[in-house]
């Protein structure tokens, strides 16, 4: 296997999220396989989250301060004032720096790839000289999502330079192709951890739902549907993991729904294969969503999952009927049903658990990792 020089770049590495976690994933896996990895983050994060204590790649972030807050002039006069005009200018400053000292370290290497988290991060690194590396995008949410948000032409601007442009499943692949975009492919994230044999039955009587509590994650109407769901089925809990702005209403909604003595607010949990093994089912029911860490983790632990049928990504991740049950986005009593299905039915718990963990057997970090291999060479020929 040829050993490579690999520059993994995203805007914010750090922070807690599925992306991110996917980036240090790959970086370690690479590493371990004896390449020289470099895990680099445009901003650092205002919340950092510590992926690996002890990592065998590179890691650094440009920037000294995170983003600044979004900002717009209320006035003309406001737009140009002196105060706003140093500031403009010292923003400039420090990302021309950073660009530099992201130039210097692609300039240390004679060849190599970059693998780029996000379309926002391919436009930021457009004016860095990098001629002497191929490139490689991703991108981490359904194309829904990049329709319906600046992404999408992002990724048409800045994607058809690279050598490849990769996505989650096909069906999102295949709508950015219809859109002229030549070099789009498929590679999905891999699983975070290798999960451990199911030694418990799904017998917790515990719903769980793992991502930040904010607006997207639409946690209120998993409150709805398991305030529906567990009447009349005592002993049955909901465990959120995650932290997040919203915690506050989401624990008035549940105090008003009447559930609040059966619903756990968990906060960010280091150990997701463990958070995993205490669930009996995974809850999904967000706005929208492109391939879901929390249904591949939870599958390959072995654990059903409900979720609204939001992507091809979902789709993929949890085949209907057979590793768990997918629900018309936004239709909460259609939700609460089939929550209430799984709940009541051991059995079926059972034998969606089974299904799910050798459904997603393919996503496991060394199967994953020898894909990204593959992509290495065919972009060598």
């Amino acid at each position: 296997m040829k050993r490579r020089n690999l520059f993994l770049v995203g805007i914010d590495v750090d922070s807690m999220g599925g992306s991110q976690r996917v980036l240090h994933t790959l970086a370690q896996g690479f590493a371990e396989r004896g390449h020289h990895v470099e895990l680099i983050g445009i901003r650092p994060s205002p919340d950092p989250h510590t992926y690996l204590a002890a990592p065998a790649y590179r890691h650094f972030t440009l920037y000294r301060t995170p983003a600044p807050p979004a900002w717009r002039a209320a006035s003309f006069a406001e737009r140009l004032s002196p105060a706003r005009l140093r500031s403009a200018r010292a923003e400039r400053q420090e990302r021309e720096r950073a660009r530099q000292r992201l130039a210097r370290r692609f300039l240390a290497v004679r060849d190599g790839l970059i693998v780029i988290g996000s379309p926002w991060a391919a436009a930021w690194l457009e004016p860095v000289e990098r001629a002497h590396l191929r490139g490689i995008g991703q991108y981490h949410e359904s194309f829904h999502q990049a329709r319906t948000s600046e992404n999408l032409q992002l990724i048409l601007r800045h994607y058809p330079a690279l050598e490849k442009a990769l996505f989650l499943s096909e069906p999102d692949a295949a709508e950015f192709r219809r859109r002229r975009l030549p070099n789009a492919g498929v590679l999905p994230n891999p699983l975070p951890f290798a999960p451990a044999e199911r030694a418990a039955a799904l017998d917790t009587r515990r719903v769980g739902a793992v991502g930040r509590l904010e607006a997207v994650k639409r946690l209120d109407r998993l409150l709805d549907a398991f305030a529906e769901a567990g009447a009349g089925r005592p002993g049955w809990e909901l465990h959120l993991f995650g932290d997040g702005p919203l915690e506050p209403e989401l624990r008035g909604r549940a105090e008003r729904l009447g559930i609040a003595d059966r619903v756990r607010f968990r906060g960010s949990v280091r150990d997701m294969a463990a958070a995993y093994a205490e669930l009996s089912v995974v809850a999904l029911t967000s706005e929208r969503e492109g391939r879901p860490m929390a249904l591949a983790e939870a599958s390959a632990a072995g654990v059903p999952c409900v979720s609204f049928d939001l992507s091809g990504g979902v789709r993929e991740l949890v085949r209907h009927g057979r590793t768990g049950t997918l629900v018309p986005p936004g239709e909460v009593g259609a939700f609460a049903a089939a929550l209430g299905e799984l709940m009541e039915d051991g059995a079926l718990r059972s034998r969606y658990g089974a299904a799910a963990r050798e459904h997603v057997a393919p996503l496991r970090l060394p199967a994953v990792l020898d894909r990204w291999e593959a992509l290495f060479e065919e972009i060598d020929r």
